[in-house]
């Protein structure tokens, strides 16, 4: 894996444009072969990550969420590896994730609800763990998105 071992560990982000730049600091760092799994509740930021890391891997835009379409490939504009961005909330298993027959190799995969799935596809991965604050934002779904600090826990799992 080749992203910088200094952004292990738990950190507050407090903005929505905060997440963008941290994933595309992670982003600029992504190679073929590296795999991202996260996890975190509806409007924890997951896709919002993602879209910066694109910006940092360089890959067309725009990235959205995939719920629909389950999995969306992002070619490179600057030569480096295309970024693979699944979601796989709708999957049931480990198995229906295998059947997409992800370019693993030469692609950065970015897989949104993957844990308990997706971890049996590498040998190590980063497990990326966003939380938001619970309460008011709970009882409605437009405030979901509002700026409002979240946690981040960046971990490198590997297969023991």
């Amino acid at each position: 894996m080749s992203v910088d071992p200094a952004f292990l560990g738990r950190r507050e982000v407090a903005t929505a444009e905060e997440m963008e730049q941290l994933g595309f600091r992670i982003g600029e760092q992504l190679e073929p072969g590296d795999l991202l799994i996260l996890t975190g509740p509806l409007g924890a930021g997951k896709t919002t990550f993602t879209r910066g890391l694109a910006e940092g891997l360089g890959v067309r835009g725009p990235v959205q969420s995939p719920t629909f379409v389950i999995a969306r490939t992002h070619p490179s504009l600057v030569g480096r590896a295309p970024l693979v961005h699944v979601d796989a909330y709708r999957l049931g298993s480990a198995a229906e994730l295998d059947d997409l027959d992800l370019d693993l190799e030469r692609s950065v995969v970015v897989i949104e609800w993957g844990r308990g799935m997706a971890e049996e596809l590498a040998d190590s991965w980063w497990d990326i763990e966003l939380e938001r604050p619970v309460g008011v934002t709970d009882d409605d779904p437009s405030e979901l998105d509002a700026d409002a600090p979240r946690i981040v826990t960046i971990a490198n799992e590997r297969i023991s």
